[in-house]
């Protein structure tokens, strides 16, 4: 713990002296930033790193992540809206914050759908029914390893990283019983095979969504990575392999069959992602609205699902009433699995977007982006951000690239699509799927564990740099 609040503290040494040279906010047409200089400015700093020094250690002081960066936000326009008044512009951070709020609202519904046909599907127990097959298989732990890996590496594209490493975590841990190392292994394993899955894919992580949103990379490009992505994942994967041993587990009794609907709200889910893929490539409306038409699919599948299982409409019956009779078989509903949409990832995602672009109204952005892109070169900025993601989580970094809006090539956008999002499998708390198997395998995969293996991992991470910029050279 202490390693990490020493991290944090180096960091906002570093950037005060840098942001310090400045002197306008952004979006006023000048080099300087006055606002960057000021007290409410460097406050700004300190309630952002204060806040994301308490979601780092979420897990050890069970405060939501959520929590602290919602009131860092409000603080930060608090104090954005009063310098820029302070200024004589009573209109600047309104219209800023609303501009901010805009981008939240389509990162919003386009999660929200998801999460409601991810929940839909383990409602229905597609999940479950996959992980019984493959505990009850007899493979020898070696195959489960590498089972687990290539399914978290191709199922993350599609149910996002944080999905993925939950549903193969519980495969791992089912399968290893009391073999901790073969628990610890198989952990890092998923963790970097669904963080290196989740790279070449709008919808494998939260920052490949966000770029793809920004049209900086088209749905198709970002195949351009996916050879980097599974050198990225087969290194470490290759270097573990020699550790595990050839011998079976335990045999584990555990039967799951699929519910009524299942496959279809698999194919309707499909679906939906065709349509926020054309809504967005044809039609050039927000791939969210897509999604959210999708929803609509689920909508009315669920009716029919309803009449299919005998559903009565009484108000008593209702799943999301107090009132309900739990004696009584528990049908399918769409409200109720939309109300089961992970609630403080949406919310954190609210406060990170504000407090990044309330820094940004202090041109703090602007001076950093100069800085690394400018001075460092954009390679060394991007080799850089997947570092540094590992440490404060890639939704914050990745949406401060893309507030910055470098001029880069193509190639560097998608290099820093690559290393955000497979950066920060480096360290446990580095992603979002590396934090919930912490919390899943509490006591056997913990930030030790994972370190030991940092030295493989960042050898997988420099392979996969070294391979986008040989086979993308022509898009760099």
């Amino acid at each position: 713990m202490k390693i990490f609040f020493l991290t944090l503290f180096q960091i906002f040494l570093f950037i005060l002296p840098v942001f310090a040279g400045g002197g306008g906010g952004e979006g006023q047409g000048s080099t300087t930033y006055p606002l960057a200089s000021s007290g409410l400015g460097y406050f700004s700093i300190f309630f952002f790193v204060m806040a994301y020094s308490l979601v780092i250690f979420e897990e050890v002081l069970h405060l939501r992540k959520s929590k602290p960066v919602l009131l860092a936000a409000g603080v930060i326009w608090v104090f954005v809206a009063i310098s820029y008044v302070g200024m004589g512009n009573t209109h600047h951070a309104e219209e800023a914050i609303r501009h901010n709020l805009l981008e939240y609202v389509e990162l919003f519904l386009f999660l929200l759908a998801a999460m409601t046909y991810i929940n839909s599907m383990d409602e229905r127990h597609v999940f479950q029914a996959l992980r019984s097959w493959l505990v009850t298989r007899g493979f020898s732990l070696r195959t489960i390893f590498w089972v687990t890996g290539v399914l978290s590496f191709f199922i993350s594209p599609i149910a996002d990283n944080l999905t993925t490493a939950l549903l193969m975590g519980a495969v791992a841990m089912a399968v290893g019983g009391d073999n901790k190392k073969f628990v610890v292994l198989a952990c890092i394993n998923i963790v970097v095979a669904a963080n290196a899955g989740g790279a070449f894919s709008p919808f494998g992580d939260i920052t490949t969504l966000m770029v793809w949103q920004k049209q900086k990379v088209e749905f198709l490009e970002f195949y351009a990575i996916f050879f980097p992505s599974v050198i990225n994942w087969l290194i470490p994967a290759f270097i573990m392999n020699f550790t595990i041993g050839k011998e079976k587990p335990a045999e584990v009794e555990e039967h799951f069959t699929m519910k009524l609907g299942a496959k279809r709200i698999m194919f309707l889910f499909l679906c939906t992602i065709a349509t926020a893929v054309s809504f967005h490539n044809f039609l050039h409306l927000p791939p969210a609205a897509g999604m959210m038409l999708g929803l609509g699919y689920l909508g009315f599948f669920s009716f029919y699902l309803k009449k299919k299982e005998k559903r009565t409409y009484n108000v008593d019956d209702n799943p999301l009433s107090h009132q309900t009779d739990h004696s009584k078989p528990q049908y399918f509903d769409l409200f109720t699995n939309v109300a089961r949409a992970e609630w403080d990832t949406l919310l954190f995602f609210y406060g990170v977007i504000l407090c990044v672009g309330g820094l940004s109204q202090f041109g703090y952005l602007s001076m950093l982006s100069n800085y690394m892109y400018m001075d460092l070169g954009p390679t060394t900025a991007n080799v850089g951000v997947g570092i540094l993601s590992a440490i404060v989580d890639n939704i914050p970094v990745m949406f401060a690239v893309l507030t910055m809006d470098p001029v880069m090539s193509h190639g560097q956008w998608l290099l820093v699509t690559l290393t955000a999002g497979v950066g920060g499998s480096m360290l446990s708390i580095g992603s979002a799927a590396g934090v919930a198997l912490m919390g899943s395998a509490r006591g056997i995969y913990t930030f030790g564990a994972h370190l030991k293996w940092m030295p493989a991992i960042a050898l997988g991470y420099a392979a996969s740099i070294a391979l986008h910029l040989v086979i993308n050279a022509k898009h760099m």
